[in-house]
């Protein structure tokens, strides 16, 4: 099957020609119907991902088609899917806890084992997988697996967001663009920051009521002051130190900071402004994934109507586009996110 393969860090990905995946028997072997590029994918590609190393099949956020189920799946020939980027053991504490994005055997196609860089993909762990509705695109699918799922549970499952509340988020790519459009549909007030203009408009235009541009200094101030005293939730979907902090001190007293930006590599470690989460008797909350059995409660609102996630997607790319999709991460990107939808070249 054709893939693109991570050979050399920062350079451009390496389309190949390699072996077909094997199905294990708890597993699927899906056909990629589409893929997205994520910046969790660009962390790898830029060598600052622990896990990710040369000879990765990338790709994390993917749906497909199957074409070959191991005998312990409960999934047929032909069924379309979608798959968390996590996928759970299902048998260990945590998992029968339900916190199945803390499995400590979780398995994790695109960073650790083949990825959906590819016109097929293997996918152990099947129970994690959920059906896609008819209704829905795989284009706008593909986005289920890490970006809008993780934007899900970190206002639903962590926060606990709340109709009438002030979320601010910091940083509009995907995550943050699924953050506005969710918070949104929450019946939350959204005020985004950024440093690209156009990406501030395009986040007016979804909804949010106010944006901020971070250039032009004092983020926290000046969102202390849009919402009257300071946002309920704060969300960091970019994983550095600025906007962390910004996002700590734009809280008012007893507001919750979740963390989803992914701090690796250089900014792993951070300075952080304890004294305000002292001072304001902050939550702080960490967050990665979701677990797989909260689908439904986020395909129920897609699917009959209560949010739009198509406003996410920017462009539907080729595999041999990847490279560049990756690359224009090194700076500040455009509105939307990149999807490959062709994988014939």
């Amino acid at each position: 099957m054709r893939a693109a393969v991570l050979r050399i860090y920062n350079a451009d990905l390496s389309l190949e020609s390699v072996p077909y995946p094997v199905c294990e028997a708890d597993g699927v072997v899906l056909k990629v119907l589409a893929c997205g590029i994520c910046r969790s994918d660009w962390h790898g590609w830029v060598g600052e991902h622990p896990r990710v190393k040369p000879g990765q099949i990338q790709g994390h956020e993917y749906c497909g088609e199957v074409v070959e189920a191991g005998p312990l799946a409960k999934w047929q020939v032909g069924d379309r899917l979608v798959a968390p980027f996590i996928l759970a053991c299902g048998a260990c504490p945590d998992c029968q806890s339900g916190n199945q994005n803390i499995c400590k055997t979780q398995r994790l196609p695109g960073f650790v084992e083949p990825g959906a860089f590819a016109e097929y993909v293997s996918v152990p762990f099947a129970h994690n997988l959920a059906r896609l509705p008819e209704t829905l695109s795989p284009v706008v699918a593909a986005g289920l697996g890490c970006r809008v799922t993780t934007a899900w549970h970190a206002l639903t499952g962590r926060a606990a967001v709340q109709a009438g509340e002030w979320v601010a988020v910091h940083g509009t790519g995907g995550i943050g663009l699924s953050v506005l459009l969710l918070a949104r549909a929450l019946g939350a007030r959204v005020v985004v920051v950024d440093v690209v203009a156009e990406k501030l408009t395009h986040a007016l235009g979804l909804g949010a009521e106010a944006a901020i541009d971070a250039r032009e200094g004092d983020v926290a101030a000046r969102i202390i002051e849009i919402t009257g005293g300071g946002a309920h939730v704060s969300v960091e979907a970019l994983g550095i130190e600025a906007t962390t902090n910004a996002s700590i001190e734009c809280l008012r007293p007893l507001g919750r900071h979740v963390q989803v930006g992914m701090p690796v590599g250089h900014t792993a470690h951070m300075q952080i402004n304890m004294n305000a989460v002292y001072m304001k008797n902050l939550a702080l909350f960490g967050t990665r994934g979701m677990p797989s059995w909260r689908y439904p409660s986020l395909l129920e609102m897609i699917t009959r109507g209560a949010v739009d996630m198509t406003p996410l997607i920017a462009r539907e790319v080729r595999l041999s586009d990847a490279s560049a999709e990756l690359r224009a991460f090194n700076g500040p990107t455009s509105p939307g996110v990149a999807v490959i939808s062709d994988f014939s070249g």
